[in-house]
C-alpha cells in the first residue's frame, strides 16, 4: 500500500520509476480498478494540485521503486517544462472525461 483514498499528500508526489501500480476507487462498495501505472507515469499529482486528501488508494501490482517528488519541486518542474504541463493537462482531462462517463453510466 503506497497510500489510501482520503490520506493526506504529506506534500508529495511520486514517480513510477520501476514496476506498476494500480489506482483504485471505491464505488458503490466495491474496489474499482481506475488505472495501472507504470515506468514514467506520475502518481498522487492530482491532490496536490487541488490541495486536497488522495482521491485513489494506490497498491504496488508486483515490485516498485517510486522516487518521492516534493510539491515544490514537482510545481517548479511543472513552470520550467512545458512538455511536462501539456502532459500533465492531457492526464487530468483524459481523468475527467473517464470519471464524466463512470458517473453517466450509473445514472
Amino acid at each position: 500500500m503506497i497510500f489510501r483514498e482520503g490520506d493526506d499528500t504529506q506534500g508529495e508526489a511520486y514517480l513510477v520509476h520501476e514496476g506498476t501500480v494500480e489506482a483504485r476507487r471505491r464505488v458503490d462498495g466495491t474496489d474499482r480498478l481506475l488505472n495501472t501505472l507504470a515506468k514514467g507515469d506520475l502518481l498522487g499529482e492530482v491532490a496536490l494540485f487541488r490541495e486536497g486528501p488522495h482521491s485513489v488508494t494506490a497498491t504496488a501490482a508486483e515490485h516498485v521503486t517510486l522516487v518521492v517528488i516534493p510539491a515544490h519541486r514537482l510545481e517548479n518542474m511543472v513552470r520550467a517544462n512545458p512538455e511536462l504541463a501539456i502532459g500533465l493537462i492531457r492526464q487530468l482531462a483524459r481523468m475527467a472525461a473517464g470519471k464524466d462517463s463512470a458517473q453517466g453510466s450509473g445514472s
